[in-house]
C-alpha cells in the first residue's frame, strides 16, 4: 500500500500541472444548483468550443462555491494566473467567453463576476470582497467549488487525508476521541449532541462495529449534506475513517436517499478511487488499520432520517424507528454496536484532527463551536449554500450575505430547522446562529435550512403546509404520532378554511403535549414545534382566521384547498404557501 508521503508527492505534481502547467484549467460548478441551472449543457458547449478552436485545456466539474444564485458558474484559470469567474453562463455565452479569454486575452462584455487569486485581473472585481464569499469561513466545504469530486489527487494536494494520517501514526484512538470532544463539535443533524461523546459510547467491547453516515436529508429547504457529497465526498470518507479508527469500527455505510443521483454517483466514485489508492480496505496508508465503506440507499421516507429507522432500512425492513433502549451504541445494525453521524459532523473531523481542538473551538460562540452551513432559500435576493462562523446573527446572513428580502418587501418570518423546526418573526434577526439561543427563541437550527418568507404570506397557511408534510411523512408505527399528526392537520386545516371551533387553539396545545410526551421518536415528539412557534410569534394571524373569519394577507382561500392526506397536498410544503387567487372578505 502507498504511504501518505508517496500519495502527497504524486498529488502535488498533479496540482502543479493544473495550476501552472501549459494548459488553462476550466472549472464548472455542477452541484445540484448548477445542474438545475444547466451546468452540464454549458460544460458540453465548452468542450465543443475548445475542440472547434483547437484549444487544449483541463476541464473539470466541481461543486458549489456557495453563491448558488450565480450558477451556472464557470471559472477559467490560465497557467500561473488568477481564476476568472463568469456567472449565469448559458451555452450561447460560451463561444464569446472562450474566444475573449483564451484567444484574445481579454474579458468579455458580459457574465464577468470577478476573480480570485493573487494576480489582479484588470476590469474585474476581487471576488473575495463579495459578501457571499468574504463572510464565509469554510471548513467542511473548504474544497467545494475548488477541486473536482472525481479526482482524489486534487483532494490530497490540498491536505486531504492528512488528518487520517496524523490519527493513524501519531495518536491513539482515545486521543482522537478526546480531541473531538475538546473541540466542542456538536452534531449537525439537528439534535446538536456532542460528537466526541457519541463516539465514546462505542469504544467498549470487541467484535464488529459500524460507522453510519446519515445523508437521508429529507428536509424541504436543506441541501448541505448533498452539497458536501456532490462537491467533496472525500472529506466525508476521511472523517468516517477517523471515526472508525477512534471507535474500533471496521465498516462504514453512507445512507443516501434513493433518486439523488449526484450525491450517489459522486460518493460511489470517490469510494472507488479511495480503494484504488489504498485509502480504504486493508492496511490503510501502510498502517494496520482496516476499514471498508459502501453506499446504502434509504428509499424516499422522511422518517428514514431517524437513526434507528436507517438501521432498519439497511437490514431490509421498513424504515420505522426502533424502541429504545437498547441504544445503537450497544445494539445497532444487525445487533452490533453502531454510531451514526450526519454528513457535516463527520466532514469536520479531518480538519479538527489536522489543526487541533483549540483551533476549532476558537471559532463560533458559547457552546456552538465551529461553523454552520446555512441553506438560504425563499424570498431572498441571493439564495445559496453558505458556511459561516457560528455566532453570526440571522440578520447578518439574510441581509449582508443574502441581500435581504426580494422585491422591496418586508420580512415577515423565517422558517428554520426543517418542517419539525419552527418559525421566527421579523424581530428575530438579532438572534445568533447558536443551537441553544435559537431553541430559546422558539425554533431550532436543525440541519441548516433557513427559508425567508415575506409579508404577503400568512403564518397560518405556512403552518398548515408544515403540518401537512409531517402528517404525510409519519411512519404510523406509534399511535401518538399517527393520530396526533392527523388531528393537528385537521384542526389547522379548518382554521385555514375559516371553519374553526371554540377551543381549537387549546386543543392544538393539548394534542401537542401528548405527542411530545409519548411519541416513539423525534418525528412525533417535535411535530407540534411549528405550531407552537407560530402561535408564539403570530397568534394574531390565527385569531384573525378564528374570530374575524379573514386572512390578514389574503393568501388563505375559503374554497378549493387541495384535499388533505394526499400526496399533492403534502407536497405543497415543498413549494411554499398556496398562491392567492381571491381576497378573503
Amino acid at each position: 500500500m502507498p504511504t501518505y508521503e508517496e500519495l502527497k508527492a504524486q498529488a502535488d505534481i498533479r496540482w502543479r500541472e493544473l495550476t501552472n502547467g501549459d494548459r488553462p484549467w476550466i472549472r464548472i460548478g455542477s452541484a445540484m444548483c448548477g445542474h438545475a441551472a444547466g451546468a452540464f449543457d454549458v460544460r458540453d458547449a465548452i468542450r465543443g468550443e475548445l475542440e472547434s478552436q483547437g484549444i487544449e485545456a483541463n476541464v473539470d466539474d466541481v461543486g458549489c462555491l456557495g453563491i448558488c444564485y450565480a450558477e451556472p458558474l464557470v471559472d477559467i484559470q490560465k497557467p500561473g494566473g488568477s481564476r476568472i469567474f463568469f456567472n449565469n453562463v448559458t451555452p450561447e455565452d460560451v463561444p464569446n467567453i472562450i474566444k475573449a479569454v483564451l484567444v484574445d486575452n481579454r474579458l468579455p462584455a458580459s457574465n464577468v463576476l470577478g476573480y480570485l487569486g493573487d494576480v489582479q485581473v484588470e476590469g474585474a472585481d476581487d471576488l473575495s470582497e463579495l459578501p457571499g464569499i468574504k463572510m464565509q469561513q469554510r471548513i467542511a466545504l473548504r474544497n467545494a467549488g475548488n477541486t473536482a469530486p472525481s479526482d482524489v489527487m486534487q483532494y490530497i494536494a490540498n491536505g486531504g487525508f492528512g488528518g487520517l494520517h496524523k490519527a493513524l501514526f501519531e495518536m491513539q484512538p482515545d486521543e482522537v476521541i478526546k480531541e473531538v470532544i475538546d473541540s466542542g463539535l456538536r452534531g449537525r443533524g439537528g439534535a446538536a449532541f456532542p460528537t466526541g461523546v457519541k463516539w465514546n459510547f462505542m469504544t467498549r467491547g470487541d467484535g464488529p462495529k459500524y460507522i453510519l453516515c446519515n445523508c437521508e436529508e429529507g428536509d424541504p429547504g436543506a441541501y448541505n449534506d448533498k452539497g458536501i457529497l456532490e462537491s467533496d465526498p472525500y472529506t466525508l470518507l476521511e472523517g468516517m475513517c477517523i471515526a472508525g479508527y477512534a471507535t474500533g469500527a471496521t465498516n462504514g455505510f453512507v445512507f443516501i436517499r434513493h433518486g439523488h443521483e449526484g450525491p450517489i454517483s459522486r460518493t460511489q466514485r470517490a469510494i472507488e478511487q479511495a480503494y484504488e489508492n489504498g485509502l480504504l480496505g486493508n492496511g490503510i496508508l501502510g498502517s494496520d488499520f482496516t476499514f471498508d465503506i459502501e453506499v446504502s440507499l434509504t428509499g424516499e421516507s422522511y422518517v428514514a432520517g431517524e437513526e434507528t429507522a436507517l438501521m432498519e432500512a439497511i437490514e431490509g425492513h421498513r424504515s420505522q424507528p426502533r424502541y429504545r433502549p437498547p441504544f445503537p451504541a450497544a445494539f445497532g445494525v444487525w445487533g452490533k454496536p453502531s454510531t451514526i453521524n450526519n454528513v457535516k459532523s463527520l466532514s469536520y473531523a479531518p480538519e479538527i484532527i489536522s489543526n487541533g481542538a483549540e483551533w476549532f473551538s476558537a471559532i463560533g460562540v458559547n457552546r456552538s463551536t465551529g461553523t454552520a452551513i446555512v441553506c438560504l432559500n425563499g424570498n431572498v435576493t441571493y439564495p445559496g449554500l453558505y458556511e459561516v462562523p457560528m455566532g453570526l446573527t440571522l440578520g447578518q446572513v439574510i441581509d449582508d450575505i443574502g441581500g435581504g428580502v426580494t422585491n422591496g418587501k418586508n420580512l415577515k418570518m423565517l422558517q428554520t430547522g426543517g418542517p419539525l423546526g419552527g418559525v421566527l418573526g421579523a424581530d428575530s434577526l438579532g438572534v445568533h446562529i447558536d443551537f441553544d439561543e435559537m431553541r430559546e427563541a422558539g425554533a431550532i437550527f436543525g440541519s441548516g435550512g433557513v427559508i425567508v418568507i415575506d409579508e404577503d404570506t400568512c403564518a397560518v397557511d405556512i403552518t398548515r403546509n408544515l403540518v401537512a408534510f409531517t402528517q404525510y411523512e409519519s411512519c404510523g408505527k406509534c399511535f401518538p404520532c399517527r393520530l396526533g399528526m392527523e388531528q393537528l392537520l385537521e384542526v389547522v386545516d379548518r382554521i385555514v378554511r375559516f371553519e374553526s371551533r371554540p377551543g381549537d387553539l387549546d386543543l392544538l396545545r393539548n394534542i401537542g403535549r401528548t405527542m411530545e410526551s409519548s411519541s416513539l421518536c423525534g418525528h412525533g415528539q417535535l411535530g407540534f414545534g411549528p405550531i407552537r412557534s407560530a402561535l408564539q410569534h403570530f397568534e394574531a394571524d390565527f385569531l384573525s382566521h378564528i374570530e374575524q373569519k379573514r386572512c390578514p394577507t389574503g393568501s388563505c382561500l375559503r374554497p378549493a384547498i387541495a384535499p388533505k392526506n394526499t400526496r399533492p397536498y403534502a407536497m405543497d410544503a415543498l413549494r411554499g404557501a398556496a398562491q392567492p387567487v381571491a381576497q378573503n372578505s
